[in-house]
């Protein structure tokens, strides 16, 4: 498979490294530094998928620009979900398809599934709130992170008291707190916790390195060509 890679930092490094191992070709490295290579010159000709990885700044016209030249893009950008909705009646219009997660760690997206079961249960008892925990290293931009924002929807989908998600300690019944931190080379852990009178729980999931998100984008990228609509990991990990 011909992939091209949009965006060369450390994703997009250790995607390339998972794609030659498993067999497939990099047609093309899309990024500042390299600026005789340009989006504009490829399309399915030329590529069979994209895989873009790179700024809240940057990342939506970037899955513009793929899905208007016909190519399949799996996208891992976060930051940028205010323009989701554009993105989703573009691939629409133009027959295309768009691949987007907030994390493609398998073991993220399994975290993802068992923190919405259990979110419906401890509300069904009742007695205990909740919080959100996210850490990475200090690089990266855009915070709550986006995986902690798709943790929080999940959670919100089953509190329905809790209307809105805070990126600091609640400061209402409402609120669901996001914590953020940012700690030196961390890859990103997650921590979910379920607070009583009497007892806590917690759901944790920690990255060791960025080779598990790495694989599951080459998966997704793999899985993309000859689908046409908006997909996710729910889709490749039959969810």
């Amino acid at each position: 498979m011909k992939i091209l890679l949009i965006g060369y930092g450390k994703m997009g490094q250790a995607i390339e490294a998972q794609a030659i191992s498993r067999g497939h070709q990099v047609v093309g490295i899309i990024d500042p530094a390299r600026p005789e290579t340009q989006l504009s010159q490829f399309g399915p000709a030329e590529a069979d998928v994209a895989i873009e990885f790179t700024h809240p700044d940057a990342a939506f016209e970037n899955v513009k620009a793929c899905l208007q030249q016909g190519l399949p893009v799996v996208c891992g950008s976060t930051g940028w979900l205010h323009h989701f909705s554009e993105a989703r009646a573009l691939a629409q219009e133009k027959g295309g398809a768009l691949f987007y997660a907030s994390n493609y760690s398998v073991g993220v997206n399994l975290f993802f599934h068992f923190n919405e079961y259990i979110a419906a249960k401890m509300h069904q008892f009742g007695g205990y709130d909740v919080q959100v925990r996210e850490i990475h290293h200090v690089h990266k931009v855009d915070q709550p992170s986006g995986t902690a924002l798709t943790v929080a929807e999940g959670i919100m989908r089953h509190y329905p008291e809790k209307k809105r998600w805070r990126n600091d300690p609640a400061q209402a019944p409402e609120e669901l707190a996001i914590i953020s931190e940012r700690l030196a080379e961390t890859v990103g852990t997650h921590v979910v916790t379920y607070t009583s009178p009497v007892d806590g729980l917690e759901l944790k999931h920690e990255a060791y390195s960025r080779e598990g998100f790495a694989h599951g984008a080459v998966l997704a990228a793999e899985w993309l060509p000859g689908h046409k609509g908006v997909f996710g990991m729910k889709d490749l990990l039959g969810l």
